[in-house]
């Protein structure tokens, strides 16, 4: 299920935003949404490149708490770079809610995550 919820978040709401928000012009809007998908360049960084508990927040280059400051600031500017904005925060999201789950599972799994707080913090807002 996870696998499944991850990549509808990637793929599927994305389209539902462009749908929804952007009527005109949603072909445009969505290819933006999917293209921002390539911050996931950074995992190439990493060794090993995919690790299967890997918590992406705040360990790879492009998915740490100052690049999401810019990601925000983005939201600020005119079209595309408010959609590029929308786009690479819809992905933190969706890698935060991943990391989540993980734990979920696993609470020592993520232990030398250096998103575990976050982490930690989040579940217990939400009672996870």
């Amino acid at each position: 299920m996870q696998t499944f919820i991850h990549y509808f978040l990637h793929f599927g709401f994305p389209l539902i935003i462009a749908l929804l928000f952007f009527r005109k012009d949603w072909k445009k809007v969505y290819l933006i949404l999917i293209a921002t998908m390539l911050v996931d360049l950074d995992h190439l960084l990493a060794t090993p490149i995919f690790q299967a508990n890997r918590c992406s927040i705040n360990f790879h280059p492009l998915h740490t708490y100052y690049a999401m400051v810019i990601y925000l600031s983005l939201l600020f500017f005119r079209k595309p770079f408010y959609i590029i904005g929308i786009g690479l925060l819809l992905h933190m999201l969706t890698d935060c809610i991943d990391c989540m789950m993980i734990y979920s599972e696993c609470k020592i799994c993520l232990n030398d995550s250096p998103a575990i707080g976050l982490i930690r913090g989040l579940s217990d807002l939400l009672g996870i």
